[in-house]
């Protein structure tokens, strides 16, 4: 699927219109609105709404409360006030000097003495060990690197890997990997069909399979075979490829067969993978198949095979890397449709979100460094404030800056709108408490794209947590959530797998990994897709087996000692905040990538970036990004033609959500005008009675239930007669139900609410033991075999106007004795 020919390529990283700024989509365009910015600068200055606004409003009411609240995060309620103070407040502030520091409350620890006692000493033991296991695993990587650098890459294979990493394009990139592969003798491995990590028989047995099935299918298409009155091969290739096409079928997407070459795979995985991508597009496309039943397999196919995302992490200015990905993915034609990121994730997402393809190509280029500009602040302006209000940036500031990667003010649901994408950001509630949001489309369509970019990248101390805004209908914006603040999401939430689960059916996911200190303990020892192992020609173990031991074992006992903490609530919280989750959450995908950064980059870590640093940027993350296209091309081949089949086999009067067509919308749902209407009908009717004419409410205890419904028309058992003696009996559907109107209800005489005496009760109960159901009178047979329609009442015919159903039910009611109810 990927455009190996690069015909679809935008400028490359060499090329100097890709440095020319005035070539920029939009480049002097002003999207933000002055009224917007003005909202959002609004928000901000609010008050917080807990406890509540008539508490706020109204202080008399509750003079014990006092409401206190705080600028930012980083001195949350005790703040230093100027100003002249009397000899009463200076006392005061002497005394509230003397007092303890505060503890944490009961409800977080509920120890006694031993917790007190135990905490320190064993908090500093275990820091101290996990100071020890952080320079040995430096230490073993250290190793590690060395040995590979000095014993396996030598001499060609050396130079080979060197020129491999000089490549500007993918074309000139996929001929060295080749010539690699070569030489390491990893042809022979892809001729071989057999491997431990997957299922070579039977991915052979379904290929052979499918093949018969589709050419047999494709020459009774033609005609020139005919039907043998049998089950047809259309069928029976429909079947097995309701078998076969799901996610990881047999292990033909483990990454272990991406990660013995430098490009492809297994010949079989990879002739596998163009067999079920022909027989799809012919099954899908075939005349054999109604319009119907293509519709029901595309969308069965799309559930068992799943969806691809890309999801970007945060890193600060380590973010722009998320630009050479986005690059190599757009020039390939293989950018999936959902797209998630986090704090400076966020912002990549963002643009590539509300841009469509061509706008991208022009964009992704060093030039756009010149729009990205949002740290120019100079030492004396930023510091001040980070002094008096906890944060180095300004979010207005910001929020203005930002609504140019999000073209304006646009809402999740009109970037969707736009260009078909779909775009996730990852907000953390400013409270401990509540739980993060995965704001897109579905979750929070009338939200303001910016405002949630800053909320994901409001890092305490760097950004104050922010209000996220919504649009009215009216085009103004508006507190979302309440008015409450969000911020950063990788504090939690870097990489949202399980959310993009839930709403999209996401099962495949390409993870951008920039985090700086994540992206350090990133090591595969058997090698990762696209990269395999420099020890034993890709088959052994990278340092050896030793050296990668060591390496696992020191990382999991570091990631042990930190859940310890965590659970044990040792850990402090400096600025209000649980700091465990940056290092205990899930940070890797199906798919995980993580460009070679340089040591200047954390020195950068919080600036702009130039255009020759943005230029490394975007060439080092095509550079990460081309291993792994192979195996992303193989997975969208089968993705793409199950979502273009459901794009073509979808009705055009239906929408995404897909509502139900107006001919096919349920009738039995009655609304309040059509009441009377049926009422008019029904009491005008001759041939029956009013329903409310025989209508006969039932008492309940002391009370009478005036709206119970009426009796099912012919109860098949004596279960649910007997049963109907102690309980109100059900209707059938709404159709059966009418809800009389106050009017009608006023008219009722009172000796009609009185309840049968027990003897006439019993006696009309108790004739299902000699009627017989079925049998018919002389009136019934009458009529030459026409059905009258007080019998397809009776009969539960749904022919029968509804007006005499109803009075045809009432009748049998109001007659008694051995009727049916």
């Amino acid at each position: 699927m990927a455009d190996t020919r690069k015909s679809s390529d935008g400028p490359s990283v060499a090329a100097d219109s890709a440095w020319d700024y005035r070539t920029l989509p939009d480049y002097d365009h002003v999207f933000h609105e002055a009224d917007d910015i003005l909202a959002f600068a609004s928000a901000l200055s609010a008050p917080e709404p807990s406890p509540s606004e008539e508490d706020l409003l109204n202080p008399n009411t509750r003079p014990d409360f006092e409401f206190i609240t705080a600028l930012n995060d980083w001195k949350p309620i005790h703040q230093k006030v100027r100003g002249q103070q009397t000899t009463g407040s200076v006392k005061a502030n002497t005394k509230a000097k003397r007092k303890k520091k505060q503890k944490r409350g009961r409800d977080e620890t509920r120890e006694g003495w031993t917790y007190n006692i135990v905490k320190y000493p064993f908090l500093l033991v275990v820091m101290g060990w996990l100071v020890f296991l952080g320079a040995a695993y430096l230490l073993t990587r250290l190793y590690i690197t060395f040995y590979e650098q000095k014993i396996t890459w030598r001499g060609k294979r050396r130079r080979l890997r060197k020129q491999l990493r000089e490549q500007t394009s993918y074309q000139d990139w996929i001929q060295c990997a080749r010539e690699l592969d070569r030489y390491l003798g990893n042809d022979a491995w892809k001729e071989d069909t057999e491997y431990a990590y997957y299922d070579s028989r039977t991915i052979r047995r379904v290929k052979e399979q499918m093949t018969n099935l589709r050419q047999q299918s494709m020459a009774e298409e033609a005609g020139s075979s005919k039907d043998t009155g049998v089950q047809r091969p259309i069928d029976e290739l429909r079947g097995l490829a309701e078998a076969c096409v799901k996610n990881n079928f047999a292990g033909s997407e483990n990454t272990r067969l991406y990660s013995e070459t430098y490009y492809g795979t297994k010949n079989l995985v990879q002739d596998y993978v163009e067999e079920v991508t022909t027989s799809l597009k012919f099954l899908l496309s075939s005349r054999q198949i109604s319009q119907d039943e293509k519709r029901s397999l595309a969308k069965h196919l799309s559930t068992n095979f799943g969806r691809t995302a890309l999801c970007l992490s945060g890193g600060a200015s380590f973010a722009y890397y998320h630009f050479g990905l986005a690059k190599a993915l757009l020039d390939a034609d293989l950018l999936p449709s959902i797209i998630t990121g986090t704090s400076g994730g966020a912002l990549v997402a963002a643009l590539l979100c509300t841009r469509t393809d061509a706008e991208l190509k022009q964009l992704l280029v060093p030039a756009l460094a010149h729009r990205i500009n949002a740290c120019s602040e100079p030492l004396t302006t930023w510091v001040p404030r980070w002094w008096r209000t906890g944060a180095r940036f300004d979010s207005v500031d910001w929020a203005q800056q930002c609504s140019w990667f999000c073209h304006g003010s646009l809402t999740f649901l009109e970037a969707y709108k736009r260009t078909g994408r779909i775009l996730n950001v990852s907000c953390v509630p400013s409270d401990p408490h509540s739980p993060t949001i995965l704001a897109n489309y579905l979750t929070a369509p009338d939200c303001v794209i910016w405002s949630a970019v800053l909320a994901s990248a409001a890092v305490p101390g760097i950004l104050n947590p922010v209000v996220l805004m919504r649009k009215n209908r009216d085009g103004r914006l508006g507190p979302y959530s309440f008015g409450n603040k969000f911020k950063d999401g990788s504090l939690r939430t870097d990489i949202p797998l399980k959310s993009l689960n839930l709403h999209f059916n996401v099962n495949f996911s390409i993870v951008s990994q920039v985090n700086p200190h994540i992206n350090l303990f990133f090591f595969s020892s058997r090698g990762t897709v696209g990269r395999p192992s420099a020890h034993r020609s890709g088959r052994g173990w990278r340092g050896g087996f030793l050296g990668s031991a060591v390496e696992q074992y020191l990382k999991l006992d570091l990631n042990k000692w930190l859940k310890v903490l965590r659970h044990l609530e040792l850990l402090p919280r400096p600025l209000g905040q649980d700091w465990s989750e940056v290092w205990l959450q899930r940070f890797s995908g199906t798919i995980t990538i993580w460009p070679r950064t340089r040591a200047s980059d954390f020195w950068y870590i919080l600036a702009d970036p130039s255009p020759q640093r943005l230029a490394h940027m975007i060439h080092h993350g095509q550079l990460a990004a081309w291993p792994k296209l192979k195996f992303i091309s193989n997975r969208m081949a089968i993705e793409k033609v199950i979502e273009d089949a459901r794009e073509s086999t979808r009705p055009p009067t239906q929408a995404l959500p897909t509502p139900m067509p107006r001919d096919e919308a349920p009738h039995n749902v009655l609304s309040e005008e059509d009441l009377p209407t049926l009422l008019a009908r029904a009491e005008n009717t001759s041939a029956v009675e009013s329903p409310m004419e025989s209508y006969t409410p039932r008492s309940t205890g002391s009370q009478t239930n005036l709206l119970s419904p009426y009796d099912r028309a012919g109860s098949p058992s004596l279960r649910h007669r007997v049963g109907s003696w102690f309980r109100l009996p059900s209707p059938r559907s709404s159709q059966e139900t009418v809800r009389p109107s106050l009017s009608k209800l006023r008219r009722v005489r009172p000796q009609e609410q009185r309840r049968e005496s027990v003897v006439e009760e019993l006696r009309r109960q108790t004739g299902v033991f000699w009627d017989d159901p079925d049998e018919k009178t002389a009136s019934e047979t009458e009529g030459d075999g026409e059905t009258t329609d007080e019998e397809a009442v009776r009969d539960g015919d749904d022919a029968a106007p509804w007006g005499l159903r109803i009075g045809g039910m009432n009748r049998s009611r109001s007659e008694g004795g051995g009727g049916r109810n």
